[in-house]
């Protein structure tokens, strides 16, 4: 089942995509995070979608973030043995987390602005996992039994802030640069853990960035089991997984986005994530 959040007459609506249209699920100000958070199942949101009397047209919907303020989001670095040789890190035997904060989420085909204090705006093209069940202390071998469904990610980065300080919070921070969707796909259409799919991050159509989730160094059965050892996970949170090689950062002379780029992460069986660039100052 694909899942989303649309825009409905300025409230965000939670919807599924039935037969090539997308059956609004919710009430007005309900998205799909909220679904979860309430404990909806995939059997609940079939029911919903069955009962459903309202239907968009994917081709006219406006996206939101699938879920607008996940409970928490957390992110993985240097999950990809080949992107920690692009960085300036040792590839470490043990996840390296940090977490993103709700206004620095955005959605498919939404603009990204380049901030106007640095130019170093850099693509991670990424999964997203998304949780339908909370717990502590979960055992790997029942972790992914927590999982409700997986998404397309771009875990975009101002790398100038990223490296300021051995902390990298404020340059994975920035407004509206973590973005990720259309569609959540629940995991019963996936391989188990979202291994063996293709990914690939096109800019301007050129592809930056080719891999596979089986290479991820730390599977999602271990990030969530890992991460749960000190932090109680809830339903409706999200991990970015990671990013593999092909970061602009990484590259000789380095790449950075700019005005007028278009940016998209593709994953096999998931969907493909769309979002254009612009200057912040011609937001003002």
């Amino acid at each position: 089942m694909k899942l989303a959040t649309l825009q409905i007459d300025g409230a965000p609506r939670a919807a599924a995509l039935v037969q090539g249209r997308l059956a609004l699920l919710s009430a007005p100000g309900v998205d799909l995070g909220t679904l979860l958070r309430q404990g909806k199942t995939l059997a609940d949101l079939e029911r919903l979608a069955a009962a459903a009397t309202q239907f968009i047209d994917p081709a006219t919907a406006t996206f939101l973030s699938p879920s607008i303020e996940p409970p928490k989001i957390l992110c993985v670095g240097l999950n990809y043995a080949d992107h920690t040789k692009e960085s300036p890190y040792d590839q470490p035997d043990y996840p390296t987390l940090f977490l993103r904060v709700s206004t620095s989420l955005g959605a498919h085909d939404a603009v990204v602005e380049r901030p106007a204090i640095s130019d170093t705006l850099d693509y991670e093209g990424e999964m997203v996992v998304v949780l339908g069940k909370g717990g502590r202390r979960i055992a790997k071998e029942q972790a992914l039994d927590h999982v409700f469904g997986y998404a397309v990610g771009n875990e975009i980065s101002v790398r100038e802030y990223q490296f300021k300080s051995p902390q990298w919070t404020v340059g994975k921070n920035f407004d509206g640069t973590g973005t990720w969707g259309p569609y959540v796909v629940t995991a019963d259409e996936l391989p188990a853990g979202g291994s063996g799919l293709r990914i690939e991050t096109r800019l301007n159509g050129e592809t930056m960035q080719s891999s596979n989730t089986s290479d991820m160094l730390f599977d999602v059965a271990t990030v969530i089991s890992t991460v749960s050892e000190a932090i109680t996970l809830q339903a409706g949170d999200i991990i970015f997984s990671g990013t593999p090689a092909g970061v602009g950062f990484g590259r000789t002379p380095k790449l950075y986005m700019k005005d007028g780029d278009t940016v998209e992460v593709d994953i096999e069986r998931i969907g493909t994530l769309r979002n254009r660039i612009r200057d912040e100052a011609k937001s003002a």
